[in-house]
C-alpha cells in the first residue's frame, strides 16, 4: 500500500520538532529548524494536497491568492471578507507606533470601516501581489544614470499565460516575489518567493521554492494556493495538471507551537479532497471564490496556535 501523500508533510514536522536545529529567530518566538526539504504531490488524478490532519480554511486560502492577483496591498479587501491571515503585521506595527493596546477586532473594524485609517495603517508594503502583477518598470530619463518608474509595471502572471501558450517548452515559465530594492518596504518579505512550471505530455506541473516555511500554520496554506495556481494556470492554458514539487529551505516548527504537533502527529491522515471549477473564468485576474469546488473534504478538527509576528 503506497504512502499518503500528506505522509511527507507529517514526517518532516516531526523531524523538524525532535531533531532539528534550535534557532533563534526575527520573531524571538525560536523554532526548530530544518535546511532543504522536499516534497511531491500527484495533482493528475484531480486532488488537492489540502491537509487532512487538522481543518484547513480553504476558503480563506482561495481568497488570499485571489487577493494576490489583485495586485492589493491592504489588508482592507480580505478583512472584509473576515479574513484575517494577513492583520497581525499591521496591527504589531500600530500598537508599536500609538502604544494603544487594541485587540484585532476592534482594528479590524476600524480598518474596514475607516478607508482613510486603512490607508494608514492597513497597508503591507509591495508585498506578494505587488510584486507579481505590478513588477516595477523603469526606463530611462534621457539623462546620464536617471531612470524613471513608469506606472504600470510588469504583470509576471499575464506573461507567464502567454509563455506557456506560446512556448511550453521553455526553462523560464517563472514568476517571483523577491524584488530585493523593495524588500525593505514590505511587511514581511515573500516567504514562498519562486514559482516555476514545466509542460510535457500535455500536462503542467510547477515547483515552489520557500526561503521559509512555517509547518505549523504557513505550510498548509502554502501547499494549497500552489497547487490551486496550478489547476488555474492548466486551466487558462488548456492543459491537464501534472505534478506540485514543494522545495523548503529554513522549514521550521515555532517553539509555542508543541501542542499542534504532537496533535496533529497522532492522527491518521484522510484523502485528499478533490478540485474541479464551476467555470473557466476569462483570465487569471476574473476568478471568483464560487468558482472553486472542493468535493470530500473530512479532515480532523481545527488546531489553534499564535502567529510569531
Amino acid at each position: 500500500m503506497s504512502q499518503h501523500p500528506e505522509q511527507q508533510y507529517l514526517d518532516a514536522m516531526a523531524k523538524a520538532w525532535y531533531g532539528g536545529d534550535e534557532r533563534i529567530d526575527r520573531t524571538g518566538v525560536g523554532t526548530r529548524a530544518l535546511f532543504g526539504v522536499q516534497m511531491r504531490f500527484d495533482l493528475s488524478d484531480g486532488t488537492v494536497p489540502l491537509i487532512t490532519t487538522k481543518k484547513i480554511f480553504w476558503k480563506s486560502a482561495i481568497k488570499e491568492l485571489i487577493w494576490f492577483l489583485s495586485g492589493e496591498t491592504n489588508i482592507r479587501p480580505l478583512v472584509a471578507q473576515n479574513v484575517h491571515i494577513w492583520t497581525d503585521w499591521p496591527l504589531d506595527a500600530y500598537r508599536k507606533a500609538t502604544g494603544e493596546d487594541i485587540d484585532r477586532d476592534a482594528f479590524e473594524r476600524r480598518i474596514v470601516e475607516d478607508q482613510t485609517f486603512a490607508g494608514q495603517w492597513g497597508d503591507l508594503g509591495p508585498v506578494y501581489g505587488k510584486q507579481w502583477v505590478d513588477w516595477p518598470r523603469y526606463t530611462p530619463t534621457g539623462e546620464e544614470g536617471l531612470y524613471k518608474r513608469e506606472e504600470k509595471g510588469i504583470n509576471q502572471i499575464a506573461e507567464l499565460v502567454d509563455m506557456i501558450r506560446a512556448n511550453p517548452g521553455s526553462r523560464r515559465l517563472i514568476f517571483t516575489g523577491w524584488n530585493v530594492p523593495e524588500l525593505p518596504g514590505m511587511a514581511l518579505p515573500p516567504c514562498h518567493m519562486t514559482y516555476q512550471y514545466h509542460v510535457a505530455n500535455g500536462r503542467l506541473s510547477g515547483i515552489l521554492y520557500q526561503r521559509s516555511c512555517d509547518l505549523g500554520l504557513g505550510f498548509p496554506f502554502n501547499i494549497f494556493e500552489a497547487a490551486v495556481l496550478i489547476r488555474m494556470l492548466a486551466q487558462q492554458t488548456d492543459l491537464e495538471p501534472g505534478e506540485l514539487v514543494w522545495m523548503g529551505a529554513d522549514t521550521h516548527v515555532y517553539s509555542n507551537h508543541g501542542h499542534l504537533v504532537e496533535e496533529q502527529l497522532s492522527r491518521q491522515p484522510r484523502d485528499f479532497p478533490r478540485l474541479s471549477f464551476a467555470r473557466k473564468p476569462s483570465s487569471m485576474f476574473a476568478y471568483a471564490l464560487d468558482d472553486f469546488v472542493i468535493e470530500g473534504y473530512d479532515p480532523h478538527p481545527h488546531i489553534k496556535a499564535d502567529v510569531a509576528v
